[in-house]
């Protein structure tokens, strides 16, 4: 039986939690790179989505390749048979991340990251909450020993960003990195200013 490459799909969940721009430019920017993305919304995320940016879920819809009800447990991502990369949730709520922990699938996001997690395969969430409580550090303790990626979508300022779309970029390539996809960006170079190495 001839060898096949794995196809190139991952699945995108974004739910309600502050943040949701990092959701949209991360499937602005698998356009068009040959990774076919699934994407899965929640309820509370569409209404977040419109309170915080000038997209509307139906714009956001638009990016993905395949579009899947938050409701529809017999969806193809909700299978270990329909091999996929991985998943990324992002922005990851609190709820979501204590339903993932527990193995709990009341919607096809918690399911799709419990299938993930049994297949084995990489799962990345961009957690965002603040300040974390003992329940949330304790959520992603179990969930990194498992070897799921917690990244929550913070700044970094030793790239000298001038906007916030630039931030934005920033912790969204970090993410995708996570998952093995390293697009062109602006990346650092490693190299200090020179005053701040003479004087530290």
């Amino acid at each position: 039986m001839p060898f096949t490459e794995p196809p190139k799909r991952l699945i995108v969940g974004i739910t309600g939690a502050s943040g949701t721009i990092f959701g949209v430019r991360l499937l602005q920017r698998l356009r068009g790179t040959g990774i076919e993305t699934h994407l899965v919304m929640s309820r509370w995320a569409a209404r977040t989505l419109v309170h915080e940016t000038p997209y509307t879920p139906e714009q956001v819809q638009k990016l993905a390749d395949v579009v899947h009800p938050i409701g529809d447990q017999g969806a193809s991502i909700s299978s270990g048979s329909f091999i996929t990369m991985g998943m990324v949730v992002v922005p990851c709520s609190a709820r979501t991340l204590a339903a993932i922990a527990h193995g709990l699938g009341d919607n096809l996001i918690h399911r799709a990251a419990d299938v993930v997690l049994k297949e084995r395969r990489r799962l990345v969430l961009a957690v965002r909450e603040s300040p974390f409580s003992e329940i949330h550090l304790e959520n992603m303790l179990k969930l990194s020993r498992m070897g799921v990626v917690i990244a929550p979508p913070l700044p970094a300022f030793y790239a000298r960003p001038a906007s916030i779309d630039e931030m934005v970029d920033y912790s969204v390539s970090r993410i995708l990195d996570q998952l093995g996809i390293h697009l062109d960006t602006d990346r650092w170079s490693g190299e200090m200013e020179a005053a701040a190495r003479e004087t530290d």
